[in-house]
């Protein structure tokens, strides 16, 4: 059965960029598994021109009504050019062999890295309306509404994908729980500013309603993706090493979400103090996610610098061939 990663790009072109960075990062671990990319027609006249189109083995139009998250994560059934896919974000650096993650989920017909619960940040208010939300259990509130015994946090930065019936009917009731968001107490992320709605509560209620496990988010040195923090990751400028900073404790190593630098350090210090709880290993995930905003310099001057380097070269071997073609 065919095995490929399958990718997405719209928008700016600065995203497109990012996708070249993960793809040439994929490639430095894994050669022989193909590459799709559903791209908007802008995007995949700019990769012909720029010469990089053979870094992908499938090249489809990403259609209009799909140039969104939930426009291509509540579709995926639409965008399975392989047996097996692992769709990904193009915020990711790939760093060690994602061969034995293949393996792994290759018992799954569907699923998506998270936890096995959520908490009450998760598709919630990010401000002081948090304490609210816990007050009221407006998580349990949601849960019986919809008759569901558990709700997972999903982290829908890779999703893997089998069974073409089983991913359409996860869209279709993902689609169905996202229509009915008035009645949970899930918030619309265009309330909070941002330009697209998130598909990662909803993809949850139907994992939890068809009763589908999520791929365990963090697993120690088996981790499929771990969040890049300042000064929790250890890594030359290319990514070409890297280590994180992972603490065994769950809610010790929760605390890097925590945007105020200082406060992260004061809880960490004071938690890791007690017995067991400042257990730590420097661990080299499958990929280093840069999902947060605050956190994407790094990657985007990754990227840049990629895309010179890898367009550079393509215009250099060109004219080369070109000349040879003259002296012919």
């Amino acid at each position: 059965m065919s095995e490929g990663y399958v990718l997405h790009s719209y928008g700016d072109s600065r995203y497109l960029k990012q996708v070249v960075a993960s793809v040439d990062t994929i490639r430095r671990h894994d050669t022989r598994r193909p590459i799709a990319l559903y791209a908007s027609e802008d995007h995949l006249q700019i990769l012909r021109t720029s010469g990089l189109d053979p870094l992908f083995d499938v090249l489809e139009v990403l259609p209009e009504e799909h140039r969104s998250i939930v426009g291509f994560k509540h579709h995926l059934d639409r965008f399975m050019p392989f047996d097996r896919c692992l769709f990904v974000d193009a915020d990711m650096i790939w760093c060690r062999d994602p061969d034995p993650l293949w393996q792994q989920l290759s018992g799954f017909d569907f699923t998506a890295t998270g936890h096995q619960s959520a908490d009450f940040w998760f598709g919630g208010p990010k401000g002081p309306g948090i304490v609210l939300d816990y007050l009221l259990d407006r998580r349990r509130r949601t849960m019986r509404r919809f008759a569901l015994t558990y709700l997972p946090r999903v982290q829908a930065g890779l999703l893997y994908a089998s069974d073409p019936a089983t991913v359409r009917e996860v869209c279709e009731v993902a689609r169905g729980f996202l229509s009915r968001r008035a009645e949970t107490h899930f918030r619309s992320r265009l309330d909070e500013g941002r330009s697209e709605e998130s598909c990662e509560w909803s993809l949850a209620m139907a994992m939890s309603r068809m009763d589908i496990p999520v791929y365990p988010w963090h697993q120690g040195q088996s981790s499929p993706q771990l969040d890049y923090v300042p000064g929790l990751v250890d890594h030359d400028p290319d990514f070409e090493q890297v280590r994180c900073r992972y603490y065994t404790d769950r809610r010790v190593h929760g605390f890097r979400g925590i945007a105020a630098v200082g406060v992260r350090r004061a809880l960490t210090a004071f938690f890791t103090r007690i017995p067991g709880r400042g257990d730590h290993m420097m661990v080299t995930p499958f990929s280093l996610h840069f999902g947060w905003l605050r956190y994407k310099r790094p990657y985007l001057e990754f990227a840049d610098r990629t895309w010179t380097r890898l367009s550079g070269r393509q215009l250099s071997e060109g004219l080369e061939a070109g000349i040879l073609s003259l002296h012919d």
